[in-house]
């Protein structure tokens, strides 16, 4: 938070202060909550009349940018009492929200940086964090929950030394400290995490802090924001702001914005009295709509995460790498059954669209194989997505050093009245979001009433407990990990799932049809997700699913399946069914084209003479006419042989992956260069490979085989 430099107060006075502060909000919360109309608590609004009442309606509050703040906003306003509005250009969550660590925390290294540098403001960043940690976890735990983290000693000098940083970070937590930190033995920590580099390993500290499904956290608070009444719209940009003169002959005043749907290219005013710019990296584009003049305050940085499967990380145990090859911190967790790492920080361009560097990935492998056992080799070929999301730094415009970066948000206000919040973190959306409503409230004489977002209860929260998912299985026949799925992603909104779900037609489970075999979600999430807002592939692929982000292979899979519902439901015509651009983005933002490039053309052949023996001879297994190639009848005819049926389209598929130059064919050159990224570990899960070889280690079993019994293939 951004104090003016005048103020002046005792350490121990402000932290009661803010301490008596929390718990009178916490008292109060409940009666407010019970105060508050909910007009859309049984069903939300379309899309179609959010848009109606953006144009017919005058709004206290305008709020542009739909991340984590944005929606904090638009809920912190229409929960006082305010008539409010949020537009969003893209989707909910699209931009950094839903790239982020998936971390509630309040920052350790923010605070080793306050005791060393005996930084006061840095402390109070920290224990704000941990404050609204806390209250993030109270409001919405099925999307979140503590997560212990294991911080490797190598050595015997750190061990007290970090001991005594952790053991103050539970200090600052005070009340609201989660679980107490403890330290580990040698033997100890590699039994809670198997994978761990043992050599010169003296022990470890285990810490708690805060995990969230970040997309659908985003979701939620906009969801929350709607259901109270907020006139809520994704995919609808702002093109210019509205100005009126001032009666006071001062320069003009916002008035409120010309907006756009994107989805139908039809253009509206919205009016309102107060517009909020919360666009996080795009913050300046407004600025600048509103005073061309203006300096750029924001200073972006991308950080890059990877995903990898879940056998390189123990289920509920992250790790933290305090001190990288370059300095930087690296966390290594569990996430979503998947193994989630990252994050690097390089200055980058504003861009709508950041793509994951093959130099960033490479990087948090490099740092990951510094701490795994030698034992775990850790390949490229199993990085299943990457990521780069934009974080943007700010400098404070009333500061008189502009170059200064400014290590926590800033919350501006033009002399055309725009109110500008920009910067900050993920956990601490809520409080940026109230000291924003309280500056708006001041700057533009809005009646309100004082803010309730304290302990208000997310979309899905309220009723929500551990077991709810055993009612799902109960109650409708789902599978238990599906059931899990819907009971963590939508709360007690997962009934409403459910019922949309089909029948199997199977034994088990009764009804919930996949949409990939191996990730739990299922085809009415599909439904479901145009009721959130979904107006695109893209939509349920990264953010209302998550299966862009955990595997870009199976979020291709699943994409023809979900335009497919999407496309009934919402009566899209031939053309708007297409694929083309949930593929560019999982190719180019989702790490799918680094994935692919693993294995090109030009990929050397890096094989000893052994080794091309071994493959040319398994190559000639499928090869028998010794054309120098194999296509799918030549694989099919080997698999007959050994009475393994693959269906024709998915043969096309796994050959496909390999066939460099698409010419319907797999050549010799080709197979050795898949071969070759294989032992590298450029390329895992390889189907053809595996195929190949499992099928020469079954005719090796069996011997010669007759031709009348082969059908003369072999």
């Amino acid at each position: 938070m951004i104090r003016p430099a005048h103020t002046h107060t005792h350490t121990h006075t402000r932290a009661n202060a803010r301490r008596a502060d929390w718990l009178s909000a916490r008292l109060a919360h409940v009666a407010a909550e019970a105060e508050l109309s909910v007009p859309f608590a049984d069903e939300l609004p379309s899309r179609r009349a959010q848009l109606e009442a953006l144009r017919s309606s005058e709004f206290d509050v305008l709020v542009v940018g739909g991340g984590a703040t944005g929606a904090g906003c638009a809920l912190d306003a229409v929960t006082r009492n305010l008539k409010t509005a949020l537009v969003e250009r893209n989707d909910f969550s699209s931009g950094t929200s839903s790239r982020s660590t998936k971390l509630i925390h309040g920052g350790v290294r923010y605070l080793q940086k306050a005791i060393m540098q005996l930084d006061y403001e840095q402390y109070m960043m920290v224990k704000e964090a941990l404050h609204e940690r806390a209250n993030l976890l109270e409001i919405a735990p099925h999307l979140s929950a503590p997560l212990p983290i294991m911080l490797p000693v190598y050595k015997w000098w750190q061990l007290p030394y970090f001991w005594a940083g952790i053991k103050m970070y539970d200090l600052v937590a005070g009340v609201q400290c989660l679980k107490s930190s403890y330290v580990l033995s040698k033997s100890k920590a590699l039994e809670l995490f198997p994978m761990l580099k043992k050599d010169k390993l003296v022990g470890a500290i285990v810490y708690y802090d805060g995990q969230h499904n970040d997309a659908r956290m985003n979701l939620a608070i906009a969801l929350t924001a709607a259901r109270y009444g907020a006139a809520t719209a994704n995919y609808t940009e702002v093109v210019h702001l509205l100005k009126t003169g001032d009666p006071n002959g001062g320069p003009d005043r916002v008035c409120g914005a010309r907006c756009r749907d994107v989805i139908t290219g039809e253009e509206f005013d919205v009016k309102a009295k107060c517009v909020i710019n919360a666009t996080g990296p795009f913050t300046d584009s407004l600025r600048r709509m509103d005073d061309q003049q203006t300096e750029n305050i924001c200073q972006p940085s991308a950080g890059v995460h990877i995903v990898i499967p879940g056998y390189y990380s123990p289920d509920n145990m992250g790790l933290l790498d305090p001190a990288t090859s370059d300095g930087r911190v690296i966390f290594f967790l569990p996430w979503e059954n998947m193994t989630i790492a990252g994050t690097t920080d390089t200055p980058t361009q504003v861009t709508a669209h950041p793509i994951p560097g093959e130099d960033d990935i490479n990087f948090i492998l490099t740092e990951v194989r510094n701490y795994l056992s030698p034992d775990v080799e850790v390949r490229r070929g199993d990085v299943l997505a990457a990521w780069s999301g934009i974080r943007p730094l700010v400098t404070d415009p009333s500061s008189k050093d502009t170059q200064s970066i400014c290590r926590n948000h800033v919350v501006s206000i033009s002399g055309s009245g725009l109110v500008t919040i920009a910067g900050g973190k993920w956990t601490t959306y809520r409080s940026m979001a109230e000291e924003t409503l309280d500056a708006a409230v001041r700057a533009h004489g809005l009646r309100a009433e004082p803010c309730r977002t304290v302990g208000l209860v997310l979309e899905g929260g309220k009723g929500w407990s551990p077991t709810l998912y055993i009612r799902l299985v109960q109650d409708y026949g789902l599978e238990k990990e599906v059931a899990q799925h819907l009971a963590s992603t939508y709360g007690v909104r997962a009934f409403d799932v459910a019922k949309m779900a089909q029948v199997t037609g199977q034994r088990w489970p009764i009804v919930g049809k996949r949409l990939v075999s191996e990730f739990p979600y299922i085809e009415s999430e599909v439904i479901y997700a145009i009721k959130e807002y979904a107006c695109t592939a893209i939509d349920v692929l990264a953010r209302r699913t998550r299966l862009g982000f955990l595997n870009v292979q199976a979020a291709d899979e699943a994409l023809p399946r979900i335009v497919a519902i999407m496309g009934q439901e919402l009566g899209w015509s031939q053309e708007r069914r297409t694929l083309e651009s949930a593929r560019k983005f999982l190719y180019h933002e989702m790490g799918y084209r680094s994935r692919s490039e693993q294995l090109t053309r030009t990929s050397e052949i890096n094989l000893d003479n052994q080794e091309v023996v071994r493959y040319k001879k398994r190559f000639h297994k499928f090869d028998k006419e010794s054309k120098g190639f194999i296509t799918t009848v030549d694989v099919q005819r080997v698999l007959e042989s050994i009475n393994v049926h693959i269906d024709e389209n998915a043969l096309h598929e796994i050959l496909n992956e390999v066939d460099l130059n698409k010419n319907g064919q797999v050549e010799i050159d080709e197979f050795l260069q898949l071969m070759s990224a294989v032992k590298k570990g450029q390329v895992s899960d390889s189907r053809l490979a595996i195929l190949m070889k499992t099928a020469e280690e079954t005719l090796d079993e069996r011997g010669p085989v007759t031709v009348d019994r082969s059908g003369g293939g072999v």
